[in-house]
């Protein structure tokens, strides 16, 4: 089944490394083996405004600072470059419009989960991003368009590419095939509600330093003993606020 991907951007070549590196991005070539065929389709904004990037934007009813990314410019590239071309005849039904924004929902572990098991699992519906630019986009056509808001944090990026990069690559970690271990996505950060654990690898004494005899023993309980005090001891040092 494929799964088709759509972007709206001002900025295209923001994405070009994105897509040549890493396994999500060869999950997204179709080169990992998932149950899911992925197509990603970039749509330029200015090119559905007559005045290109001078027509994106304009002014705000009521004064303020900043520029606002008008409604109608974004149906239109909506419309032409994703609904026509991708032969959808029910927005509502067969695509979700995703919009990174300050009033989104926040992101993190559980969120990125739970998109994958929405947006990556065997159903019919693709994907649209929206990526914002200037001081924010007119109500108007998210009211009417955008049907899932997302957040980083509380603070703002100059557009909403590098945000849909992460929702992307921290969600399709949990699409099926994308890992090359299932385990993998399961033993990281957060996954247990706390870091992970210390991790260790050759040479096994650096400096004078040597791999805790327990992870070196070969049994199973005495490593995952390691594992669970080690991670314990991590999450207390450095975010004592999770294991509240």
């Amino acid at each position: 089944m494929k799964k088709r991907i759509w972007i709206l951007t001002m900025f295209e070549d923001y994405f070009h490394s994105f897509l040549e590196r890493g396994v999500v991005a060869s999950a997204l070539r179709n080169e990992r083996g998932g149950t899911l065929e992925f197509e990603v389709n970039f749509v330029s904004i200015p090119k559905y405004c007559k005045k290109g990037f001078k027509g994106v934007d304009d002014t705000p009813f009521g004064g303020g600072v900043g520029m606002i990314m008008r409604a109608d410019v974004l149906k239109n590239a909506l419309m032409e470059g994703i609904v026509r071309p991708g032969g959808y005849t029910d927005i509502k039904s067969e695509l979700k419009v995703i919009f990174p924004c300050p009033r989104g929902k926040v992101w993190g572990h559980n969120c990125a989960k739970s998109f994958a098991q929405d947006h990556f699992s065997n159903d019919n519906h693709d994907l649209v991003f929206l990526c914002g630019r200037y001081e924010g986009v007119d109500e108007r056509f998210l009211e009417q368009y955008v049907d899932e808001f997302y957040s980083l944090g509380d603070y703002i990026l100059s557009g909403g590419e590098l945000a849909t990069m992460v929702i992307l690559d921290s969600s399709l970690r949990f699409a099926s095939g994308v890992l090359g271990n299932k385990l993998s996505a399961v033993e990281e950060s957060f996954a247990s509600g706390m870091l992970e654990h210390a991790l260790y690898t050759r040479p096994q004494d650096f400096e004078g330093n040597v791999v805790p005899e327990e992870l070196v023993s070969g049994d199973p309980k005495k490593i995952d003993s390691f594992k669970l005090k080690s991670s314990q001891n991590i999450t207390k040092k450095f975010r004592p606020d999770l294991l509240k």
